[in-house]
């Protein structure tokens, strides 16, 4: 695996690791009302999509392991340039139920 891959893959597992700790023990209600949690989420989500449209430049065979790929930087790019119309229960949603498979799948590749 190309260093540049490696460490684009240790960002993402970073991320989905960080985004779960900020999310331990708290409710969607929680999320909402929370400026600070809903910022720090959507900015780990961000980096999340950043490192994945790198990845795919840097290791395009690699990056082909994760078949959300466009979903990913797609939700980076909603929530980066319309930021107006992040569909909130939807970043709550991923980062309950789909965070956590992602950072197992990506930490496996790094052991490899």
């Amino acid at each position: 695996m190309k260093n540049e891959a490696k460490k684009r893959l240790r960002d993402i597992a970073d991320c989905c690791a960080a985004a779960g700790r900020f999310a331990s023990g708290k409710n969607f209600s929680d999320y909402l009302a929370d400026d600070m949690f809903r910022s720090a989420v959507e900015r780990k989500l961000g980096i999340i999509g950043e490192a994945f449209a790198r990845l795919e430049e840097a290791d395009p065979a690699l990056a082909e392991n994760f078949p959300g790929l466009r979903k990913i930087i797609g939700m980076r790019n909603r929530i980066v340039h319309g930021y107006d119309n992040v569909d909130e229960e939807l970043v709550w949603d991923v980062v309950q139920n789909r965070l956590p498979a992602l950072q197992q799948k990506v930490e496996a590749l790094l052991e490899e």
